[in-house]
């Protein structure tokens, strides 16, 4: 009876829409994008929905916050053409994502425990304004990198970090090894790239923004990397994994980096926690919501 019901009730997109102040054409819009079932059309060709189609906007728009809105994206699509085992892939992805992230959070807790008692020593003969970073590309002029994706660094503009230009450093596999005397102690742009598993152009990205500052090697000018560049991309690496932007990093180790204390990367990896612990929740309610929708649907559950 349930299901003949949904069969019979006529929804028009603004029905859809207004519950969840949308547009009726950001509506239309899910039904071409696979979001939603395909709609009936009346004899004059108006679209009309059912109940069902109204609970898979709604468990779409439950499963973005969780899982983003392309893999929510991709879930719906599967489900709605059936593919049961594609969409709870995509699920499984999210949450083992949100377990590395979580994992991920553990490791700089653990970074920043091991730092803070070196951190303290080397503040006490800092100078307070080598901490301060300006944000500007030193090529350019122009600010850091405000990009929002969380991921990987994006690659630079070969116009303001060309293989030629000096803020290049040479392959690492043809880079002559330091010296072994008379040079300070330090490595490499290509190893410490490798080290921590990103490419040399997000080091330079990273230099340009305040976050690293190498020297240059009085011999070959390559940059050298001391343990303080080090542990500042190692932090660097982390806080952008957590998905801090540059020019919110910046501030974080400038305050490392002029010994004012690790306050507030303590205070950044609270609200990483709370984050994570909120992508948590709304995967399981996104998930109770799928497992409605996907009882609703006519047919056996997939």
């Amino acid at each position: 009876m349930g299901e003949n019901l949904q069969r019979r009730v006529r929804l028009r997109p603004v029905d859809l829409a207004r519950p969840y102040g949308l547009s009726t054409q950001a509506v239309r819009n899910y039904e071409e994008a696979g979001i939603l079932p395909a709609a009936e059309r009346t004899e004059s060709g108006y679209r009309t929905y059912t109940p069902l189609h109204a609970r898979a906007l709604g468990t779409f728009l439950a499963l973005v916050p969780g899982h983003g809105h392309r893999s929510a994206t991709g879930i719906m699509r599967a489900v709605n053409r059936g593919a049961a085992d594609e969409a709870f892939r995509l699920i499984d992805e999210s949450h083992a994502q949100l377990l590395d992230d979580r994992r991920t959070l553990r490791a700089v807790e653990s970074a920043l425990r091991d730092l803070g008692p070196a951190v303290r020593e080397a503040g006490a003969g800092a100078d307070p304004g080598a901490g301060v970073v300006t944000g500007a590309d030193p090529v350019t002029g122009s600010g850091v990198d405000s990009v929002t994706d969380p991921g990987p660094d994006p690659e630079p503009d070969p116009a303001t970090d060309s293989v030629t230009g000096p803020w290049s450093d040479p392959d690492p596999a043809t880079a002559p090894a330091p010296r072994a005397a008379g040079s300070p102690a330090g490595t490499f742009i290509g190893p410490l790239a490798d080290r921590l598993g990103i490419r040399p152009a997000t080091l330079r990205k990273w230099e340009r923004a305040g976050l690293v500052r190498p020297r240059r090697d009085p011999l070959t000018g390559y940059r050298v990397y001391d343990e303080a560049d080090v542990r500042d991309a190692r932090l660097a690496h982390q806080l952008r994994r957590g998905g801090y932007l540059l020019e919110q990093i910046a501030p974080l180790i400038a305050q490392v980096r002029a010994a004012g204390g690790v306050e507030p990367l303590e205070a950044a990896l609270s609200d990483w926690c709370s984050r994570l612990s909120a992508r948590g929740r709304a995967l399981l309610s996104g998930a109770a919501e799928l497992e409605a929708y996907l009882s609703a649907r006519p047919g056996p559950c997939p």
